[in-house]
């Protein structure tokens, strides 16, 4: 497998990147990871490596790069990673505050650039990409089909923050944009993203464009899906894997 560090030329700056892909044949269909609130870290590297090994050129962006090298993680005598709720107030004030000193526009501003480069790639299969978005990259993967329609068509997302609320920029308010096809995967224990605003959600996305598949899992948290978690549901987010690869190879092929 090839893994590199590329920096990618922004409006602002460079965004530090993985990329990640097999290291013969090609090209490949390409897979974006959308962080969460954490930042980029070995536990998000990993994942992408996963991604990689079925066939896909994976591409894990540091949106925190106006701030630096972030990937504020915390962890518990049996060496997994807190979740947010669960800090004391002063280091969970510290991760709040990178995520509030990155707007969403910086961000669409960032995909906005991302998509040239990757499209440039001399091993990346030409046409759609997919991606897969954790707690606030699961909104990412919202917006982001939703503003880049022929980019963004096989969309995963696991325990998305909010992608139906009361703001105006709202993923929900503009679902019949999106093109290809979505999978979620929802926790019963979601203080963000709760089975009431999945059932309120569901019929929309019902009623768009999407093919869409969502999986609300029993008895696990908000952050299930990732394996360093101190909440880490490894069944759920096995289900996942497989719905998830079911999409790619389904509306990206590889």
């Amino acid at each position: 497998m090839i893994e590199q560090f590329l920096p990618v030329p922004t409006k602002e700056g460079e965004m530090k990147t993985v990329i990640a892909h097999p290291d013969g044949g090609g090209p490949f269909p390409a897979v974006v990871l959308f962080m969460d609130i954490w930042g980029v870290r070995e536990e998000l590297c990993s994942i992408a490596r996963r991604i990689a090994a079925e066939g896909y050129y994976a591409v894990l962006p540091n949106l925190y790069y106006r701030q630096g090298d972030i990937a504020n993680v915390f962890w518990d005598n049996d060496d997994r990673m807190i979740s947010l709720h669960k800090l004391d107030k002063e280091r969970e004030t510290i991760v709040h505050d990178q995520r509030k000193n990155l707007s969403n526009e910086m961000i669409l501003s960032d995909i906005a650039d991302l998509i040239p480069f990757i499209e440039c790639q001399d091993t990346v299969k030409p046409g759609p990409m997919g991606s897969i978005g954790w707690c606030m990259g699961g909104w990412i993967g919202f917006k982001t089909a939703v503003e880049f329609p022929d980019k963004f068509q096989a969309t995963a997302t696991l325990h998305a923050t909010k992608p139906l609320s009361d703001q105006p920029d709202s993923p929900h308010l503009q679902l019949d944009k999106m093109r290809g096809g979505l999978y979620c995967g929802w926790a019963e224990h979601d203080h963000l993203s709760p089975p009431s605003m999945v059932a309120a959600l569901e019929p929309l996305l019902a009623a768009s464009p999407l093919d869409y598949t969502g999986n609300l899992h029993r008895d696990v948290e908000h952050g299930y899906a990732l394996p360093d978690r101190d909440i880490y549901a490894e069944n759920a987010a096995e289900q996942d894997w497989k719905n998830i690869f079911n999409l790619y190879q389904k509306h990206l092929g590889n």
